[in-house]
């Protein structure tokens, strides 16, 4: 099965560090505008189903290659769920925390023509 582009919205209606939830083929997702970077993913937690793209998005403290030291990165790339708190990266859909298996689906996001498209199956 070959993945299809979906058209969502024009690029104007998600400002920049502004969000979108809409439902792309079925699906409930988020498509997030960082610095002019388009991310879209799932919008369900795969822990409770809670409505994960509702969450803050931010930073995290994460390891240096000093052993035992930790600095904050991934500013604006870590979705909070609003009902537990598990942290995802929006990038890669990867939970940030112990589980490391768990993860979030992400799509690709194309601009053309001013309009937001995403791929999906």
């Amino acid at each position: 099965m070959f993945a299809m582009k979906h058209y969502v919205a024009p690029v104007s209606q998600i400002p920049d560090g502004q969000r979108l939830i809409t439902t792309v083929n079925g699906r409930s997702i988020g498509i997030f505008n960082v610095k002019g970077k388009f991310y879209a993913l799932r919008n369900v937690c795969p822990h409770k189903q809670a409505p994960l793209c509702l969450g803050s998005l931010g930073g995290t403290m994460v390891p240096t290659d000093r052993p035992g030291e930790f600095e904050y990165g991934l500013e604006d790339r870590v979705l909070r769920c609003p009902w537990h708190g598990w942290e995802f990266d929006i990038a890669t859909g990867k939970a940030l925390f112990g589980i490391s298996d768990r993860r979030v689906a992400t799509y690709p996001v194309e601009i053309e023509d001013d309009k937001l498209y995403v791929e999906m199956r």
